[in-house]
């Protein structure tokens, strides 16, 4: 992709996506990720309604006339995006890949995140971590993180989502909002999970394409392994074969939401012909 059309690329996502979180989530994610609390910022005169808990006797005194503190929230916040940037990400059979699909929910939250002056950072990884870029504040900031996710190559195209999660431990020392964003077709990530998910507040999108759902009766097909590549004739008549990756499939599914579940961390579910912008506002109205 050459600079021209990346560029027009990166306009393109952040008209779209910062016209979604100026008007819809800017509200939603303010309302969903608290600040780490409350802090002091002046002394005012006492009205009518005021909490008589928060009257300051002290300044009360010296004047003569009641005054109460006032408090204001600790806003500031960190959210990290942990994107899957495997093979199977570039895989959609409606009118987009789940790689476009994640970048485009990616650069919403950035952006909403951006409107509530916190700092955004993004782990880009495959079996390892491909890509880290620390937090930090700032529209150029977010429009660079745009830029990766469109133009970046991996040097790998399998998936360990475990050992993203365990360097996300590493870097992060306090509290951060993460989003994991993959397919998450794979396993062996519930441990690390569970550890990520008593620091931080952690939320897994799993965005994945109605094919991916079962095999249809097609015939002897030739597919790949868009992980590792390999070639392998599907005999697609078979009931059999149908029905065991139909069960492959769910067992990703429920050990996906079992594990978030059970680690305390929050599920989105998104195909790649849905609107997005629901699920998500969905997801933080029942936050909020």
């Amino acid at each position: 992709m050459d600079t021209k059309e990346l560029l027009k690329k990166v306009r393109k996502i952040e008209i779209k996506t910062r016209r979604l979180s100026d008007h819809i989530f800017g509200g939603e994610y303010h309302s969903t990720f608290k600040g780490r609390g409350m802090t002091f910022s002046e002394v005012r005169q006492y009205q009518f309604g005021d909490d008589v808990r928060s009257i300051d006797w002290n300044v009360t005194a010296r004047y003569n006339e009641p005054f109460v503190k006032v408090f204001e929230e600790e806003r500031e916040l960190t959210m990290m995006l942990v994107v899957d940037v495997s093979g199977s990400e570039l895989f959609g059979t409606a009118k987009q890949f789940k790689k476009e699909i994640i970048t485009e929910i990616s650069a919403t939250l950035a952006f909403s995140a951006l409107q509530n002056n916190d700092k955004v950072g993004v782990i880009l990884f495959s079996d390892e971590v491909e890509l880290f870029i620390p937090p930090k504040k700032g529209k150029s900031h977010v429009l660079r993180i745009i830029r990766e996710l469109l133009e970046f190559t991996p040097k790998s195209s399998k998936t360990n989502i475990s050992e993203a999660l365990k360097f996300l431990t590493n870097v992060m020392k306090k509290k951060a909002i993460v989003f994991v964003l993959s397919d998450f077709i794979a396993d062996d990530y519930q441990n690390t999970l569970r550890i990520v998910g008593n620091k931080h507040d952690v939320t897994g999108i799993r965005v994945y394409d109605h094919r991916e759902e079962s095999i249809p009766n097609l015939g002897m097909v030739q597919m790949q392994d868009a992980e590792t590549g390999a070639l392998q004739l599907v005999n697609t008549q078979s009931k059999r074969i149908r029905n065991a990756y139909g069960k492959y499939h769910m067992e990703r599914v429920a050990y996906f939401s079992d594990s978030f579940t059970k680690s305390g961390c929050g599920v989105i579910s998104c195909r790649t012909d849905e609107s997005y912008v629901r699920k998500l506002l969905g997801y933080f109205k029942r936050r909020a």
